[in-house]
């Protein structure tokens, strides 16, 4: 074979497999979307500075904003699901404290639906919180 044909062969079998590798690189970042780590640690901050022991209507807002910043930080992760029950389903085996953070979630859909029948205080609170929080860094949020 012809010395220029053979170099044409060559890299038009370069250009293919780099074409391949960057569809493949794409694909597979598509459904880990970056976040503004930055605009998440803020508004997690300010969560955490509303929860005052002295004040008991603290205790059911903050668990509420923290359970729509996670929400909202799975979204934007760009994981699947109608509910946010879905979209932790889809997320399940990346948690470290799966329980803690499911525990969490129910608790902020009884503040939600029963508010009379849930009984919060502050170490309860903190406890939710401190679910959410690591929830927000396993999902790369903080």
């Amino acid at each position: 074979m012809d010395e220029p044909i053979v170099m044409i062969l060559f890299f038009s079998a370069i250009l293919i497999f780099g074409g391949a590798l960057f569809i493949v690189v794409s694909v597979t970042k598509r459904g880990a979307r970056s976040l503004d780590v930055e605009k998440y640690r803020c508004r997690w901050m300010e969560i955490e500075g509303k929860l005052s022991r002295d004040d008991a209507s603290s205790y059911s807002l903050c668990i509420l904003h923290a359970d729509s910043l996670l929400d909202k930080a799975l979204k934007e992760r760009g994981v699947s699901g109608k509910t946010m029950g879905e979209r932790m389903k889809q997320h399940q085996g990346k948690w470290t404290n799966g329980n803690g953070v499911w525990a969490a979630h129910k608790l902020r859909n009884r503040i939600a639906h029963e508010p009379e029948a849930v009984q919060l205080d502050y170490d309860r609170t903190r406890h939710a919180l401190v679910a959410f929080k690591q929830g927000l860094k396993d999902v790369g949020a903080i």
